[in-house]
Formats: structure tokens, C-alpha cells, sequence
């Protein structure tokens, strides 16, 4: 007998916990909701949107109204219109124990800005997927000109470096190597503004100090373009530090194993 009433009082005690919840559940969605709290993640200073132009795409697509109640968020759509923005590596929406909710957004860290043959210019960022760019913001990265005739969709660097017939027609995976290394480099990340593409394949380094000519050549591989920046850190450290900005018209990196320099004639 005392087990029966045992029994009995606990399914009471569990369908009174179940109709609080119920309860607590309804009252929630007839609250009316505040505006999210949106979070931009930055891995830079570079941001390509901010917490006010996010809210205000959010209205203007209707995922926020005034009015709005728990039970009219559609968090899984928000994702997807939210992650469609090419600047936005992740985002998460989510629903607060007390019935505010969140915004987190993840913002993709660039680190080249291509102006191709197309007239169009576009960002490659840390992860080498394309970015486009805004009126509103810009970011201060390597700038790569010339023949370039990759277009803002193109592929990623990843599916170009894995596809043999793309690799010899495509430019964005040379250009990620160089970039990557550039923006990891402090010495360099100061020193190179711009490469530009020549169209026999050759990339030329525009030196933010001096007026040197310098012949990068192809950036075929990670192991390629970081021989390439040791022999010219090697160059500015012993030559430069010698002998000045001014004394070198060209140098030339292409070659394996050795840097060629041709001086400024000094009588033009």
C-alpha cells in the first residue's frame, strides 16, 4: 500500500514539473522579444559589417519585426541568409535560458585584394574563398593586379590547388600562397603593397620602400614562395642594410638558389 501511494505521488510530482514547464514555455511565447543581441568575432580589424547594418538586413529581410514573439523566430533561416554574406565565415543563433536570444557572427580575415582583367575586384581571405567587396568598409591587404582573369565565384583556392587541369589556368592559389605567407610575415606584411601578374606568368613585387624592380616569378608551390621570401629577406638584411634603397634598379628572385641584381647606372 505505501508503495502504491509512493507511485502515485511521484506522477503527480512529474505531471506538476511537466505543466510548470508548459506553463513557463506559453508565457515565454506570448512575451514579446527585444532586439537580439548581435556579436561580430573579428580575427582582424577589418569589419566588413557591423552589429547596426546586420540588425537593419535582419529587418528589412523580416527576420526581426516589432511585435515579435518566440515562437516566429525562424533561428535555421536567419542562419542561412546570415551565412550567405560572403564576409561571414559562421554564424549561430540561439535562444537565451531567459528568453532573449543571440546573434554570434564569425567575419572572414582577408588577406588579398584582386583587381582582375574583368574590371572586377574582389577579397581572398585566410581560408582562400573569395569575398566581394562593400562601399562601406575596406581592408588594408596585399594588392594583386595584372593578368589575372580568375573571376569574384570562382572556386576555392583548395578545389583549384586538388584539380590538375585547373591548376595551370588558374592564378587564385599562387595568389593565396603569397598572400598567406606576406600577412604571416611581419618583416613583409610592412615592407610589399602590390604584386602585379605579368602575362608571362611572372608575379613582380611592388616594394612599399624603394623603387626596385622585383621579379617574384610563379608561386607554384608553399615550399616555392617561401624560398623566394628567405632569399629576399636575406637580401635586405646583408645589402640593402649596406648599401641602400637606391643602388639596385632589379632583383630578381626566380632563379633557384641564387638572387640576381642588376645596379642603377648611376651616369643616366
Amino acid at each position: 500500500m505505501k508503495n502504491w501511494v509512493k507511485i502515485v505521488l511521484w506522477s503527480l510530482f512529474g505531471i506538476l514539473i511537466i505543466l510548470i514547464g508548459i506553463k513557463i514555455q506559453f508565457d515565454l511565447n506570448a512575451q514579446i522579444l527585444p532586439e537580439p543581441n548581435i556579436v561580430i568575432h573579428l580575427e582582424d580589424e577589418n569589419a566588413f559589417i557591423t552589429e547596426t547594418e546586420l540588425l537593419d538586413q535582419l529587418k528589412l529581410n523580416h527576420f526581426i519585426f516589432e511585435g515579435q514573439k518566440i515562437d516566429e523566430i525562424d533561428t535555421e533561416a536567419m542562419e542561412q541568409f546570415i551565412g550567405a554574406i560572403s564576409h561571414v565565415k559562421s554564424v549561430d543563433v540561439f535562444q537565451q535560458v531567459n528568453g532573449e536570444w543571440q546573434v554570434d557572427v564569425f567575419i572572414r580575415k582577408p588577406i588579398a585584394r584582386i583587381f582582375n582583367t574583368h574590371g572586377e575586384t574582389f577579397y581572398l581571405d585566410a581560408e582562400g574563398n573569395t569575398m566581394t567587396t562593400t562601399a562601406s568598409h575596406t581592408a588594408r591587404t596585399l594588392l594583386f593586379t595584372g593578368e589575372i582573369h580568375d573571376r569574384s565565384n570562382s572556386i576555392s583556392t583548395t578545389e583549384i590547388i586538388n584539380n590538375d587541369s585547373l591548376i595551370s589556368i588558374r592564378k587564385l592559389d599562387d595568389i593565396y600562397r603569397i598572400s598567406a605567407y606576406v600577412c604571416n610575415d611581419p618583416l613583409f606584411h610592412s615592407l610589399v603593397g602590390q604584386m602585379h601578374l605579368e602575362k608571362n606568368g611572372d608575379f613582380i613585387l611592388v616594394p612599399v620602400v624603394g623603387d626596385q624592380k622585383i621579379i617574384f616569378g610563379t608561386a607554384h608551390s608553399t615550399q616555392d614562395v617561401e624560398s623566394k621570401f628567405e632569399k629576399l629577406k636575406i637580401f635586405y638584411t646583408e645589402a640593402i642594410a649596406y648599401e641602400g634603397w637606391t643602388k639596385y634598379a632589379e632583383i630578381n628572385l626566380k632563379y633557384e638558389g641564387q638572387i640576381v641584381c642588376k645596379k642603377k647606372n648611376l651616369n643616366e
